[in-house]
């Protein structure tokens, strides 16, 4: 069975308008679906994603068995150097029993990580870095909601990573041991009204006998800044194993570093049958800073001192005009005084 990796939302990606866009105001998590966004958490951010989940397989008609277990995805991204670049390290360890029903009181006792991966994701296009252009209309709902065929560009990002597989792991063919790379191409395109899509093509446990190729398409909508929705179709085909997955869920958001999630996977065939029922969190440490602008400052600094600049010249210009003002009625007055 492939794992059942937590992962995607892009949760809320859309909610806030952003210069720079590897960075957002609120946590921007992977989970609970199983692609990965194309964007980053940000530089100098450090973010956790876990999720347990409950899992149950059967296969029919032959060599019947049935698993059932629990488990849990582990992940964890830093921003490093750039904007555009995250490094991360993500696993899924699962402790199940393998029932051989056709052989009563027979069965495997498994536990092991399906996978444990170490990997640098980055960002070589960025349709949505020109902020003037993706700026609300601010006089405009319909404007705001409507389509935008620039919207069909995606963001684009590349992945490089490396496999660990011990000796002996019950969840993977045998003979696949040590490490192996694992290669992945991620679009995202953000649509108007919060809807977001992902696209992921993964070729993972490459040069071994388990290379899985995987396709993940991500659908999610955002009702509100607090709730959002997702659908999934994930498509895994090797000579170890292949399936079509299918998930649905949510996430809640409970504060702009936190959220809660739950999600639903299952497949439609029997060799074997997959439900897989999962929780999760996402927490972010946000130790991010806008950049430094040429002055010295940072971006807020800097906005903050061109609006007090702008509101002093706006004084300025108001004396100017008052005084102007008092200098008419002065030069009036006197003339009306010589005239007399």
């Amino acid at each position: 069975m492939k794992p059942f990796k937590s992962t995607t939302i892009i949760l809320f990606c859309l909610i806030s308008t952003y210069g720079f866009c590897q960075y957002t105001d609120v946590i921007n998590s992977n989970r609970p679906g199983a692609s990965k966004s194309a964007f980053s958490v940000g530089k100098n951010v450090v973010q956790f994603e876990v999720g347990p989940y409950f899992v149950k397989e059967k296969r029919t008609p032959a060599t019947t068995y049935e698993v059932t277990g629990f488990g849990a995805d582990f992940t964890a991204r830093y921003g490093f150097l750039f904007e555009e670049l995250e490094v991360n390290i993500e696993g899924n360890y699962q402790n199940d029993t393998k029932k051989y029903t056709y052989y009563p009181g027979a069965e495997d006792n498994r536990a092991n990580f399906k996978y444990l991966t170490l990997g640098a994701k980055y960002l070589i296009f960025d349709p949505y870095k020109n902020e003037e252009a993706n700026k609300p209309n601010l006089y405009s709902w319909k404007a705001n909601h409507s389509f935008r065929w620039r919207s069909l560009i995606p963001a684009v990002s590349v992945y490089l990573g490396a496999n660990y597989d011990t000796k002996n792991n019950p969840y993977t063919a045998l003979g696949i041991e040590g490490f192996s790379p694992k290669v992945m191409i991620a679009t995202q395109n953000n649509f108007a009204g919060g809807w977001v899509f992902v696209m992921n093509l993964i070729k993972d446990r490459i040069g071994t006998d388990q290379s899985d190729f995987t396709y993940i398409l991500t659908l999610t909508h955002s009702f509100n800044p607090k709730w959002v929705i997702f659908g999934e179709t994930q498509g895994i085909k090797s000579d170890f194993y292949a399936d079509n997955l299918f998930r649905i869920g949510g996430a809640r958001l409970l504060g702009k570093n936190f959220q809660l999630d739950a999600a639903l996977t299952f497949n439609t065939k029997d060799t074997p049958s997959v439900l897989n029922a999962s929780i999760g969190a996402s927490y972010r440490l946000d130790f991010h800073k806008d950049p430094i602008v040429d002055n010295g400052t940072d971006a807020k600094d800097e906005g903050a001192r061109r609006a007090r600049r702008n509101g002093t010249k706006s004084k300025r210009k108001k004396n100017k005009a008052n005084s102007s003002g008092d200098n008419k009625i002065r030069k009036q007055k006197k003339k009306a005084i010589d005239f007399d």
